[in-house]
């Protein structure tokens, strides 16, 4: 295996690749049924196990807000955990709030394949920002930097100058966290005439790289990645050197769908992000919908890895909206296309013109006449309880961008 790759799994056919991780996923829901009661509760009308990975939208979607609820009623984990105390190493909380398990082991959070394809080697001094308490950010990082044979300096968020002085006598090869934090002591180092000319590599995350900000901070000759990860899933994709797209992590299954639903919409088409844990440790997350929007690229990556690849962060899909003093929800657009299989797709646009909220229910369909547009009006009426107009539109017409519903009130 080449020395730009960090396993033989990044390179395998898309044919191979779908043969073995179908047999992690129904390793992973016979795992989820044994043991995990709430799960087992969640997939009881699911099968049992799938013959393709395209069956996997056969399987009920898991939202945060489920985790939420079960941890709320039944903590610590709400019964998704499969794993006793003795086999968890840290727990953390992120906001929710969520109890977040992490197994006993190396690089439990899969994250030394990001690191590794952002340029980060054995020997190397990493500088890992991420938060170290709470949230699980710096320890994911850590656990993946030590699998790579990397020592990491834990430095946490804030206390700027202390930083760059830690940074000035230890040299790190290596910068890990969000890149508004880098572009802070890379601007500060250089304003106070500090050497930070060792720091060759920076993986970062957890807010938007605009293209603009990767190239300030490639000025002061740091190669900048980037990486996606939650923390209930860990590692979901990740950059390479060829920075076209992020490529989906080997351990995990990603698919977009349209929001409020577990519909998977084509490729190219903005969705939301669902991931399939393929490892069968703490949580055995099936289907986690993450809130966020994204959407597949075409074809593979120039840098040799086969896996899929995701354009990035493009938005939340949590587009609730309160109209008049009651919650519309994409899954309630979601089941008024349901009803009318005319329509292909439907945007709900709420306004509020003279300080009036108001509902319109975009369609694109083939179908033009009046009777579909009253029934679609019952539809909305019957689903929302709210009043709403519907306007039918040619197919094409709404944008590409995920959008469910579009909040366009103006409050000055």
């Amino acid at each position: 295996m080449s020395n730009n790759f960090y396993d033989d799994l990044e390179t395998r056919s898309p044919e191979l690749r779908a043969q073995e991780q179908l047999v992690l996923l129904n390793i992973q829901l016979a795992h989820a049924r044994a043991n995990a009661p709430a799960l087992q509760e969640h997939l009881k009308d699911a099968p049992v196990s799938l013959d393709d990975l395209r069956q996997l939208s056969l399987l009920p979607v898991l939202r945060k807000s489920m985790l939420v609820e079960a941890q709320a009623k039944t903590p610590p984990f709400g019964g998704l955990a499969a794993m006793s105390w003795g086999a968890i190493s840290r727990v953390f909380a992120s906001p929710g709030p969520i109890n977040e398990p992490e197994p006993a082991g190396i690089d439990s959070w899969r994250t030394a394949r990001a690191l590794y394809a952002a340029g980060l080697r054995k020997g190397m001094l990493l500088h890992n920002t991420f938060s170290y308490h709470f949230t699980p950010a710096g320890s994911m990082l850590e656990s993946g930097a030590h699998a790579l044979g990397c020592a990491v300096f834990p430095a946490g968020v804030g206390q700027t100058e202390m930083q760059i002085a830690a940074m000035a006598q230890l040299s790190p090869n290596g910068y890990i966290g969000t890149p508004s934090f880098l572009r802070i002591l890379l601007n500060k180092a250089k304003e106070d005439g500090v050497d930070l000319s060792g720091l060759k590599h920076a993986l970062v995350g957890g807010e938007a790289l605009p293209p603009s900000l990767r190239e300030e901070l490639q000025s002061h000759g740091v190669s900048v990645l980037q990486c996606y990860a939650t923390a209930e899933l860990g590692l979901i994709s990740y950059e390479s050197d060829a920075m076209e797209g992020m490529i989906v992590d080997e351990g995990v299954l990603v698919e977009i769908v349209r929001p409020g639903t577990g519909d998977p919409v084509a490729v190219g088409e903005v969705g939301e992000v669902l991931v399939t844990l393929l490892n069968n440790q703490a949580y055995p997350l099936i289907r986690f919908a993450t809130g966020d929007l994204s959407k597949f690229l075409e074809g593979a990556s120039p840098c040799g890895r086969s896996n899929v690849r995701l354009a990035g962060w493009m938005g939340r899909a949590d587009q609730s909206a309160k109209v008049k003093g009651m919650f519309v929800r994409p899954e309630q657009v979601a089941a008024i296309v349901q009803r009318h299989t005319q329509i292909s797709k439907a945007r709900l646009v709420v306004t509020n013109a003279d300080h009036n909220d108001s509902m319109e229910l975009l369609c694109e369909t083939n179908v033009g006449d009046e009777a579909l547009e009253e029934a679609v009006v019952a539809s909305i009426r019957e689903l929302t309880k709210l009043r709403g107009s519907v306007t039918l539109c040619s197919p094409g017409t709404l944008a590409n961008d995920g959008l469910v519903i579009e909040d366009k009130r103006s409050y000055e």
